[in-house]
């Protein structure tokens, strides 16, 4: 019999069980096999070859770099007015035309998750599905907003778990490495739980920094301004580096984990000079606005080296280890 583990009211399953997005695959496998796969027909769609082609054929091509944006959100668009209007088979179909994109998502969740890896590819499936019945197609990238969908129930699912009591036995046991070194996931988590950080300020850090998504995007999914997404960061990101800062303080000075992490870091004296280590954690300011149930600043403030607007060594990504990768699309299309 299995051992019970705790879930989300799921009852015990036995260890050689799937996972929810092996499930999906299989049941994609099944809709493209035999003589009369579920196909659509390329000419449809400006780019496609003018025939019919089933789903995986299709699926390989709009995964292509050469393939134009346009057409591979024109197929999305209409295979998610085939989920709405047909319903089940559809809707696995685009289970299944979306897995690449989903599994390193769940890929990426699942490492820093500390229970059963079901509940938050569950959860990652979840998120995509629901997205589907509400996911606006008349604007462009339509699959990487349905992914962000995925990833953002995903993380929600993640930091419920971190929240959550974590059960002691006596004697000796292994031991997570000291903050705040660690998946970068985990150390938004922290700085959540410790109140650095609110849950949408690490959000946007996670979103724009280590899942590649523009800043234009994660604030038209928040109704605000790009300029006040920006400055939500960077206010946030100086208050974590301080954060950090203060971690490594507690740490062994030789340590060679906390040496190599700390090199990574922009010191705190390379922050603006009015957010030094102690008015960073404060996180007060006389004059703000309110987006989301997050804090930002009424006025740009100068950014470090190491919280830039740009490039691929700025932000959280200078902590600790490489952030594993997250999606099989082309680079362009990655949110």
């Amino acid at each position: 019999m299995a051992a019970h583990r705790p879930g989300r009211g799921r009852t015990d399953r036995a260890p050689e069980n799937v996972l929810p997005l092996d499930t999906a695959r299989e049941c994609f496998v099944l809709l493209v096999a035999g003589p009369q796969p579920l196909s659509l027909d390329g000419r449809a769609f400006r780019g496609l070859p003018h025939r019919t082609i089933p789903l995986d054929e299709l699926r390989d091509r709009l995964l292509r770099r050469n393939c134009p944006r346009r057409t591979r959100d024109a197929v999305w668009a209409h295979l998610v007015h085939r989920s709405r209007r047909e319903g089940a088979t559809w809707t696995l179909a685009c289970a299944g035309m979306a897995l690449p994109a989903l599994a390193g998502v769940a890929r990426r969740l699942a490492e820093g998750f500390p229970g059963d890896p079901f509940d938050v590819h569950a959860e990652v499936l979840t998120g995509f599905l629901g997205a589907l019945e509400t996911v606006d197609v008349a604007r462009p990238r339509v699959l990487p907003r349905l992914r962000w969908a995925a990833y953002r129930q995903g993380f929600a699912a993640l930091m419920e778990a971190l929240d959550a009591p974590t059960p002691a036995a006596p004697g000796f046991r292994s031991a997570a490495p000291r903050p705040p070194w660690g998946h970068p996931d985990l150390v938004l988590a922290r700085a959540v739980r410790e109140s650095v950080l609110t849950r949408t300020e690490a959000d946007v850090i996670g979103a724009t920094r280590l899942d590649k998504v523009a800043v234009e995007d994660w604030a038209a999914q928040r109704h605000t301004t790009p300029n006040a997404a920006y400055k939500l960061r960077r206010r946030a990101e100086a208050r974590l580096i301080a954060f950090l800062h203060g971690e490594a303080q507690d740490n062994d000075p030789n340590d060679p984990v906390a040496l190599s992490a700390m090199g990574g870091l922009p010191s705190v004296s390379a922050l603006p000079a009015r957010r030094n280590a102690v008015s960073a954690l404060a996180g007060s300011s006389p004059s703000v606005v309110d987006i989301g149930g997050s804090r930002v600043p009424d006025r740009a403030e100068e950014s470090s080296i190491g919280v830039a607007k740009k490039g691929a060594d700025s932000g959280l990504l200078r902590c600790g280890s490489t952030t594993p990768a997250s999606t099989s699309l082309p680079a362009s299309e990655v949110p």
